[in-house]
């Protein structure tokens, strides 16, 4: 989609610096406009009346009101694709997390001394130009809703061997996951997940999946074991590739630039998948921005995997599914609580 004005930007931040530096750089590129900076929730709350913003950059960390806090009054009265820029990204903080939960489209390292700006910049343009494109109607309802209240646990499964699962995510991801992985039943296929995620919050995020599932869910390390029964995450900044040794599965991971602007991307995992276990998988593609995966879904349904994508309506964002299915990669198209029984039909 080509854009043709400026997208209207506001960033709520405490740091005065922090401000500054974020709205000079990004009024370089001519798709970026800033209409308004605020140094806390109650100040931001009068702008986002008057200006009307497309996009909100928030801080998690300010006085008076926290940024949680002001994003879940946000979405309940009037939803803003909101991308978090936090120093907590960094750490892993599980009040990144609850951001995700409570609407936050995206989460972004402040610039620091392990993510300078010139790395941030290009990050955050990029996520801010597909911000702008979310169905933030999609975004209220997660918001909104339990993680797994409408979706069926299932309970039994025919034990198969070496066959694999695979998942890439991006915007929506964390919580669609939160909602699918529930009802995977204890047995089921060796699963790997490339969910678009900050350094260090993707070891929350596994642990927070951890508590909820039946299934064991961990943040992946170099050579672990693809096994029956356990979910392994790519960690945050880090590629996952799969790798057949023998008879069995483990996981690569590694560093390499960017794909897709994105470290960890799903077209290595799903590359991999394609060359290593064939038509012995199944790749879904959920919501998310861009099209990263869409090349590798289409790869792995040419080696004979089985391939699935999350339909539109229940997309927060339709890109990655939906640059899937132009492709020709997606042989389901369907709604997020049909995509892991299907899974696991195909799985059989």
């Amino acid at each position: 989609m080509i854009l043709t004005k400026k997208i209207k930007v506001m960033i709520v931040d405490d740091s005065a610096l922090v401000r500054r530096v974020l709205s000079r750089e990004l009024e370089k590129n001519p798709s970026i406009e800033i209409i308004g900076m605020a140094p806390d929730p109650y100040v931001a709350r009068d702008m986002i009346a008057k200006n009307k913003p497309e996009v909100m950059l928030l801080d998690i960390e300010m006085p008076r009101m926290d940024g949680i806090t002001f994003l879940r009054k946000m979405m309940q009265s009037l939803p803003i694709p909101t991308i978090i820029v936090s120093s907590l990204a960094q750490q892993g903080s599980t009040l990144a997390l609850e951001a995700m939960r409570c609407g936050a489209v995206d989460v972004v390292t402040k610039p620091c001394e392990a993510y300078s700006i010139e790395e941030v910049i290009p990050l955050l343009i990029e996520k801010i130009k597909s911000a702008v494109l979310v169905n933030v109607q999609k975004i209220q309802q997660q918001a909104t809703a339990g993680n797994a209240s409408a979706f069926a646990k299932i309970t039994s499964f025919t034990a198969t061997t070496n066959r694999i699962l695979v998942i890439g995510s991006s915007t929506g991801g964390t919580v669609a996951l939160e909602r699918i992985l529930p009802t995977l039943p204890k047995n089921c296929p060796g699963t790997l997940i490339v969910q678009h995620i900050p350094a260090g919050f993707s070891r929350t995020f596994s642990e927070r999946l951890n508590t909820i599932c039946d299934v064991t869910v961990k943040e992946a390390k170099n050579g672990d074991s693809v096994v029956n029964g356990q979910v392994l995450i790519a960690p945050g900044n880090y590629h996952m590739w799969l790798k057949r040794d023998g008879g069995r599965y483990e996981v690569k991971i590694g560093t390499g630039d960017p794909l897709h602007y994105q470290r960890p991307c799903v077209e290595h995992l799903f590359n991999s998948t394609a060359e290593q276990a064939g038509k012995s998988a199944v790749g879904i593609i959920l919501t998310g921005m861009g099209s990263d995966g869409a090349a590798g879904l289409l790869n792995m349904k040419n080696a004979g995997a089985r391939t699935i994508a999350q339909d539109e309506a229940s997309s927060v964002v339709w890109g990655m599914p939906g640059s899937a299915v132009k492709l020709g990669a997606a042989e389901f198209i369907l709604p997020l609580d049909k995509v892991i029984p299907k899974a696991l039909e195909l799985l059989r």
